[in-house]
């Protein structure tokens, strides 16, 4: 008997190879199981389901390739600091008054704010990670968790213990959704024999790792004059260059550091919009590009960033490393566009499941309308798309072909109970900031 599948119309459908005008997306078992141009799809069974989403077009959903959901209780509340005061000043204290149950509130926020902007994977680094989970699950989305490991308070190898039986419990849960990776927090917050420990952990594991590296040029400077070494020179050092590594940031690199990249190609979650409002600086992005480096887009989290709206951090990497070059034309609109699917599941190794719309991928896939102010006239999508569009373009969004998100509404999470929750905690949090 055949398989009941999902028929997806629109107006076009965004491919590897580019639009395919009037398409027809067939899913099946929550994978693509090809892409018609009208007329030349077969005919649906009775069984099957069409979706018609009339002017829209349908692009793979995004991959948000480094966040701290939870951290979107914080939204604002301290705003025009540099990182380092920044984190020891008011993030830290903020997060020692969690309490149980707060960080899953957190990550539900974040991940309303995520699937309206068309987010379909999100790589997470934070702690509590069964209240990550736990949301990510609820929401149907795709998630890479990661519990952030340090050792300046003296809990690292508990935290490293945690995080093993969590990639060993966790691993592939959630329809396969939930992916697992170790993560610590930078090298200054850890020690080369730490990292060198999670090193082995990540290969005995078969997992990754997924790290902050060369945000600042005072950790830059600060681990040259410690270690001899930048920080990704640390990273080679310490064995991390011998598993997949998600480095994020990779702000300030050394000509040695992309001297390295040319054989070692370690993926790269770019975060344009905390790293300018942070004043850190913008990551080389036209030179790691011109690499062929595994460089996808982040958001970082809202409490640095503001937003999880996935097309303003588009349109911030694509000014802010034109700001870099000079030059108007590199990088162009559509590398950002695929950098935002296709670079992120390729940065975090996802990239035989998610981030395009090709047969035997995933049906991760975000239908958006360039219709009314604003938008129109549309003489050229991607341009419309990476320049001109924002998150209220997103009307559609499914996740190994189920619908999560339809015309505004969230099919799998209460928003209105979840905002609520989230507003209280967030009161109580940053009260006697």
């Amino acid at each position: 008997m055949q398989t009941p599948t999902t028929w997806i119309k629109s107006a076009a459908t965004l491919t590897p190879s580019g639009f395919v005008e009037h398409a027809t997306v067939q899913v099946a078992s929550g994978q693509v199981v090809g892409v018609w141009a009208e007329g030349e799809a077969p005919a649906p069974q009775s069984a099957d389901q069409v979706l018609d989403l009339g002017a829209q077009l349908v692009l793979p959903g995004f991959v948000n390739t480094h966040t701290h959901a939870a951290m979107n209780l914080l939204r604002g509340f301290s705003d025009d600091l540099p990182l380092d005061p920044w984190l020891k000043e008011h993030v830290y204290p903020a997060e020692a008054r969690l309490q149980p149950g707060d960080i899953g509130w957190g990550t539900k926020a974040a991940l309303l704010e995520m699937i309206a902007s068309g987010i379909t994977t999100f790589v997470d680094m934070y702690f509590a990670l069964d209240e990550v989970a736990a949301a990510t699950r609820e929401s149907g989305i795709r998630g890479v968790l990661g519990r952030g490991l340090v050792t300046v308070a003296g809990r690292g190898q508990e935290a490293l213990a945690e995080a093993c039986d969590f990639h060993r419990r966790m691993q592939g849960s959630a329809d396969g959704r939930i992916t697992t990776w170790l993560a610590p927090h930078a090298p200054y917050t850890t020690t080369p024999e730490f990292l060198e420990e999670v090193g082995q952990a990540a290969r005995a594991l078969g997992t990754g790792v997924h790290i902050h590296l060369s945000e600042t040029t005072r950790e830059v400077a600060d681990c040259q004059a410690q270690y001899g070494v930048s920080p990704f020179g640390l990273m080679r050092k310490v064995g991390l260059d011998r598993q997949p590594l998600l480095a994020a940031h990779a702000v300030h690199l050394t000509d040695d550091d992309l001297a390295s990249f040319a054989e070692w190609k370690p993926g790269i979650a770019h975060n344009p919009i905390s790293n300018l409002k942070m004043g850190c600086g913008m990551a080389p992005v036209a030179q790691l590009l011109a690499l062929d480096m595994p460089l996808g887009l982040g958001t970082d989290g809202v409490a640095s960033a503001n937003s999880l709206d996935f097309f303003l951090t588009m349109k911030a990497s694509i000014w802010g490393a034109r700001g870099i070059t000079g030059d108007p034309s590199w990088p162009n609109a559509e590398q950002i566009l695929r950098a935002a699917s296709w670079g992120g599941a390729r940065a975090v190794g996802l990239d035989q499941v998610t981030g395009a719309i090709a047969p035997g991928l995933a049906a991760d896939l975000i239908g958006v309308s360039l219709t009314g102010a604003g938008l129109e006239p549309v003489h050229d999508r991607t341009s419309a798309l990476v320049y001109s569009a924002t998150a209220a373009a997103v009307k559609t969004v499914l996740v190994n072909g189920k619908l999560v998100y339809q015309d505004g509404a969230f099919l799998t999470l209460d928003q209105e109970a979840i905002l609520a929750h989230a507003a209280e905690i967030s009161r109580r949090l940053v009260a006697v900031n």
